[in-house]
């Protein structure tokens, strides 16, 4: 095997960058042309001129734009439905939302919240029995979800970070609002009334949000509160796992 100094390795490197052909170089300086092609390769990438897709960056690592509102419907997403996946097969993480058939616009918009969050790659979705799964890849999801750990979220403490605190107190809604379609359901309410001697029924709309976990039920009537929504917890049998909204003027 031979190997060549450092000398002629930058000989080489200021021939190519200058436009000259690899054969060219390779026969000027006796170099095998393979290893010219891996000099030259190794230099582009090192000066990020490499041909092809662009790596994805990560707003928590490189400091890239993040689409924040985007990102407060995809955290809502994620802890209601979705989970992070990295196994010894999987080269990079995985994350996975699961979105009932029935509700395509919400299958669309989860698509549309994990490609907005992570422009650099393609969300694909899965048919499963009676859901569809929808998973995006990328190297830095623990770093866009702190909250990604071993066990199921209700068996382990899920409380955010600070940067993620500022996003849901600027996009209030979105986190709402997708925490309602992952775990939540708008019902017409009932019940019945005697006045001046006549049994009237009256109905009303109210949302039921249910989810086993203290931690994410405490944010989701948090940020109500933070909002002027009125709320209160309903139990299923001995156990919190609702939270009411009946209020008409909450409601609406």
């Amino acid at each position: 095997m031979i190997f060549h100094g450092t000398e002629v390795r930058q000989r080489a490197l200021a021939l190519l960058r200058g436009g000259a052909r690899n054969a060219d170089v390779a026969r000027d300086l006796n170099i095998p042309l393979g290893t010219v092609g891996y000099w030259k390769h190794m230099d582009r990438a090192k000066r990020g001129e490499c041909p092809g897709r662009n790596v994805p960056v990560c707003p928590r690592c490189d400091g890239c734009e993040l689409d924040s509102s985007a990102y407060a419907y995809l955290l809502g997403l994620y802890l209601g439905d979705g989970h992070i996946v990295h196994n010894r097969a999987m080269r990079v993480p995985s994350l996975s939302i699961s979105c009932d058939n029935t509700w395509p616009g919400l299958i669309d918009a989860c698509v549309d919240a994990m490609q907005s969050v992570i422009p650099g790659n393609r969300a694909t979705t899965v048919q499963r029995k009676g859901c569809k799964e929808i998973k995006i890849s990328f190297k830095h999801l623990p770093c866009l979800f702190p909250q990604h750990g071993p066990g199921r979220k209700h068996e382990r403490a899920i409380v955010l970070e600070g940067w993620q605190q500022e996003i849901v107190d600027a996009h209030p809604w979105q986190f709402i609002r997708r925490l309602v379609h992952a775990d939540g359901c708008r019902i017409t309410n009932w019940t019945e009334k005697v006045i001046g001697g006549e049994r009237k029924r009256y109905e009303y709309p109210r949302y039921f949000f249910t989810n086993k976990s203290d931690d994410i039920r405490k944010l989701f009537s948090d940020t109500l509160t933070r909002v002027g929504v009125e709320w209160r917890t309903t139990a299923r049998g001995t156990d919190p796992y609702n939270v009411s909204v009946a209020r008409k003027a909450s409601v609406a």
